[in-house]
């Protein structure tokens, strides 16, 4: 038996066929096994996107599907799936020989990887020059047919209308339910270096709506103020629908050691009819800390009738009538704005907002 340098022996043939895709080594390559029609094929075991583990995938016809993104590749030839097929990754020859399947540790061709525009997300980092700018995002659900008055959302354009009137600032409204996006699926729960930036969603969903969340958060807004109701003493389901995407932000500083969120300030507005304001706002504060943002004294204004309040329409019209929670809003951009021109003098040396030279509280 052959057995030198060039031929690396991988296993007896009998067991191998008891697993029609497998990952082995031939040598220190890690390669992806398949099995199908009576016939052993063998690619290198690197996914061309991100590096996945193509031996723990599955086949789909006689294509590998690689288990983190789902790209495919043909199992004997390499190539990419149809339309792709220029996108390759290695192959390598492989022969049966008593009773053991060798594999030919040079590959016969070269990794190719077809060129791919860039999303718009994979940009370099840094702030655009220019006054601050204020991105609102509001995690209320409801009918848009049948739109509702939202007390949290309504607090939130309180404080825009604030940011654009006094300040003469840009601002953008993000309403989380107008975007179509989809949830998490888990890539980080397969390894963490699955879990890209841009979101692994992003890039293969051109509608994605978390390009816009993503695109205000990490390159346009100074300022980030977030609203959501209070439900079952939490925060919103869109909320946690859009934290849970926004992994792909936290897992770019715990990978590489890369902050996406540098820099920016956070507030939050937090209504509701049931009581656990403080609880809500402990984990946004928690969760947005953890993404790297920063927080003014005073970073919330909240509401709450408490747990026994039930009538709603009695807690809407209180929303609407009370100048101190009006206020309030117009105060927590203020104090939001305030740190954010004092951590943009600090990062630049000098910073006007506006044209004018940023000092002290509005």
């Amino acid at each position: 038996m052959e057995t030198g340098s060039e031929w690396i022996d991988v296993g007896a043939l009998e067991e191998l066929r008891k697993r029609e895709l497998q990952q082995v080594l031939v040598g220190r390559t890690k390669v992806a096994l398949s099995y199908k029609d009576g016939a052993f094929g063998v690619i290198h075991g690197a996914c061309n996107h991100a590096g996945g583990p193509l031996g723990e995938g599955t086949l789909a016809g006689d294509y590998v599907v690689c288990p983190w993104h789902h790209w495919k590749f043909h199992r004997i030839t390499g190539e990419g799936e149809p339309g792709y097929e220029a996108d390759r990754v290695p192959r390598f020859e492989c022969r049966q020989e008593g009773g053991r399947l060798l594999v030919r540790a040079t590959a016969l061709n070269e990794r190719n990887k077809l060129p791919h525009d860039k999303h718009p997300l994979d940009r370099p980092l840094g702030r655009v020059e220019g006054p601050l700018r204020v991105a609102g995002i509001s995690t209320t659900a409801m009918n848009d047919k049948f739109p509702r008055y939202s007390t949290s959302e309504a607090l939130l354009e309180t404080a825009l209308t604030h940011v654009r009137e006094k300040h003469g600032l840009q601002t953008r409204m993000i309403k989380l339910r107008e975007l179509n996006f989809r949830a998490c699926e888990g890539y980080y729960s397969k390894s963490a270096k699955a879990c890209t930036w841009p979101c692994s969603i992003s890039q293969m969903d051109p509608s994605d709506g978390m390009h816009d969340v993503y695109d205000a958060l990490v390159y346009w807004a100074d300022v980030v103020l977030i609203a959501t109701p209070i439900r079952w003493g939490a925060a919103s389901s869109l909320y946690f629908k859009m934290a849970e995407r926004l992994n792909t932000v936290q897992n770019q500083i715990t990978l590489r050691n890369r902050v996406l969120l540098k820099d920016k300030v956070a507030g939050f507005v937090i209504t509701g009819g049931q009581d656990n304001i403080q609880a809500v706002a402990g984990q946004m504060m928690l969760f947005f800390g953890e993404l790297g943002m920063q927080f003014p004294p005073f970073p919330f204004i909240a509401h709450s009738r408490g747990w026994s309040a039930e009538d709603m329409e009695h807690n809407v019209d209180y929303v609407k009538r009370s100048s101190e929670l009006s206020e309030g809003a117009r105060a927590l951009a203020d104090r939001c704005l305030e740190l954010a021109a004092r951590l943009q003098a600090s990062a630049s040396g000098s910073f006007s907002r506006g044209g004018r030279k940023a000092s002290g509280a509005h």
